[in-house]
């Protein structure tokens, strides 16, 4: 008889990395025992590394691996478990059928978790672009040349806000996750057959923990948002230059001041960008749809009344950007240091390495990303206002009904990342392929919603007959590709969960390139169609990029291929 499945309590866990991670990876083959073994209530089944030669199957009561705390582990000795089992046989089948009761209701907790993360942080990704898409909206309605230099605008304003801060915040999801989930594993004193996951502000402990993670991503968040503000107000003329907006250019003045005035909320971008990271490792992801809410309604009731009644055009626009976007970084402060303690922090304590380490890959992931999504906007705007204004149309719906498959992604991400830590591979196989489900059910969805009123919607947007006609050739690339872009979404918020950063970045670097060369060739045969099939095709090659990463029996992903053991030891 071999080990296949453990059944005994998980609360108490076998805490340690190398423990929890390793020793069993290595083992290669299941434990010979010859007789039945079931755990104690507040008991867990593990191995414990007794010499080099081998493993001893042992049983933790609550204790720790350590010379101390030897006693708390009970060796399973095979000659003398047919004693036990002789005692206790007619007991074997109720803790089987507990057991199977069990890990089905764990799995259906693992999914209405993902869920219940995944609909405020839908609503919350929602809320930010349908605020873009109301200001694109009024700017639109002042005019072709407005709406074009904006978008040239906007564009910019979002490759070097995001281009750090998008590193910053996946990072944080993860880490912090990670943090509270150790932290919760040496305060943990009681006992449940599943792992408890809190969510959406219902935590586990009320105490507020001064939390490294945390620190470190602030600290970092203000430095470079500061930078980028500096950097955006500064280098506007510059970096108008590098979109191909020459100074001879009608959009170039108009474009400049938007800039210059939107980088004032740059550093209240990257903060509450970090900030939600933030909450989704305390799993709380109801807590900024609240801010984000109050912020953007702010910035929807300011829009007409700056832009029309005091006539200050697309400055008024900035204007009322700007301004919501410090109310959302000021009230998500407020609630977060509700959460865990804020204060100036000790450089000693704070995880710059890890932070750095791990940003460094996604920060050249991003910029692979940035600058495909970038490369396609230079040569739309290349062809002139009309297509660019057709261009933005498209490219914000695109972007910002995708956002939604990105906060399913963010909740995969956070619980994956905290299962992970506690070596819960199980768990994890549960939210991949429930996350990868969900996403693709989303993009289609999507697709068949935009479909059937993305004609509509362009109207929204802009009056002008010819922006109009341009847009409408757009619809298959908005629609059809929403499937193939969701999932791509889904794969990287599984990557993040693992911490598989490396693999992240240069999967990214390879799809990028790719993608840019066809975007570089083909709209000079195809013109603007072409941009648009490029975007498709840089979705579609990130999503065989992460499929093939789930296969691989090498990388993080190594337990999807193998048959993982349960709670339970069964014939």
């Amino acid at each position: 008889m071999a080990v296949n499945q453990f059944i005994g309590g998980r609360s108490c866990g076998i805490t340690g990395t190398s423990f929890q991670r390793r020793a069993i990876n290595k083992m290669g083959k299941a434990f010979p025992i010859y007789s039945m073994v079931i755990a104690p209530p507040n008991c867990s089944f593990g191995v414990v590394n007794r010499d080099k030669n081998g493993f001893n199957p042992a049983i933790m009561c609550c204790g720790s691996v350590s010379d101390q705390h030897a006693s708390d582990y009970i060796t399973i000795n095979p000659s003398g478990v047919g004693e036990r089992l002789a005692s206790d046989g007619g007991e074997l089948s109720n803790e089987s059928r507990k057991s199977a009761a069990t890990s089905q209701s764990c799995v259906q907790n693992v999914q209405l978790d993902l869920i219940m993360l995944s609909l405020p942080a839908i609503a919350g990704q929602a809320i930010e672009p349908m605020a873009q898409l109301m200001e694109t909206a009024y700017i639109g309605r002042l005019g072709p040349l407005e709406l074009a230099s904006a978008g040239v605008s906007t564009s910019i304003f979002n490759i070097l806000s995001k281009v750090f801060n998008i590193p910053l915040l996946s990072v944080a999801t993860s880490f912090v996750a990670e943090d509270i989930s150790r932290s919760s594993s040496k305060d943990s004193t009681s006992d449940s057959s599943c792992p408890n996951v809190s969510y959406n502000g219902c935590d586990e402990s009320t105490d507020r923990k001064l939390l490294p993670s945390v620190s470190t991503a602030l600290v970092l968040a203000l430095t470079i948002g500061i930078f980028e503000a500096l950097a955006m107000y500064f280098g506007s003329g510059l970096f108008l230059d590098i979109m191909g907006i020459s100074s001879a250019s009608s959009m170039r003045i108009p474009a400049q001041r938007f800039l210059s005035l939107r980088a004032i909320g740059a550093p209240a971008v990257v903060l509450s960008l970090a900030i939600q990271g933030i909450f989704r490792g305390f799993k709380d992801t109801r807590t900024p749809v609240f801010c984000l809410g109050l912020g953007n309604f702010s910035a929807v009731f300011m829009f007409p009344m700056l832009m029309y009644y005091f006539k200050l055009g697309v400055t008024g626009a900035a204007i009322s950007t700007v301004g919501s976007q410090y109310m959302v970084t000021l009230l998500m402060i407020w609630y977060l240091n509700k959460r865990t303690i804020l204060s100036i922090p000790n450089m000693k304590n704070l995880h710059f390495g890890d932070y750095l380490r791990s940003g460094g890959y996604l920060l050249g992931r991003t910029l692979a990303a940035v600058m495909t999504i970038t490369l396609s906007t230079s040569i739309a705007a290349r062809q002139g206002a009309l297509a660019m204004a057709a261009h933005q149309i498209c490219l914000q719906v695109w972007l910002s009904v995708s956002m939604l498959a990105d906060a399913q992604a963010a909740s995969g991400q956070a619980l994956i990342a905290s299962s992970f830590a506690k070596g819960d591979y199980n768990t994890v196989k549960e939210i991949t392929h429930f996350a990868l489900k969900t996403g693709l059910f989303t993009g289609v969805t999507l697709a068949v919603i935009l479909g059937a009123s993305f004609s509509y919607l362009a109207t929204l947007f802009t009056s002008d007959t010819q922006v109009l006609g341009i847009v409408r050739s757009g619809l298959l690339f908005v629609s059809a590709s929403q499937p193939v872009t969701a999932v791509a979404y889904i794969f990287d918020g599984l990557h993040y969960g693992v911490s598989d950063f490396s693999y992240a970045a240069y999967s990214m670097m390879a799809v990028g390139a790719i993608s840019s060369v066809f975007l570089l060739y083909a709209p000079r045969v195809f013109g603007l169609s072409a941009v648009w099939w490029g975007l498709t095709l840089f979705m579609s090659l990130r999503v065989v990029a992460g499929y093939f990463r789930l296969l691989s029996k090498n990388g993080p992903w190594w337990f999807l291929q193998k048959h993982m053991p349960k709670l339970e030891i069964a014939n």
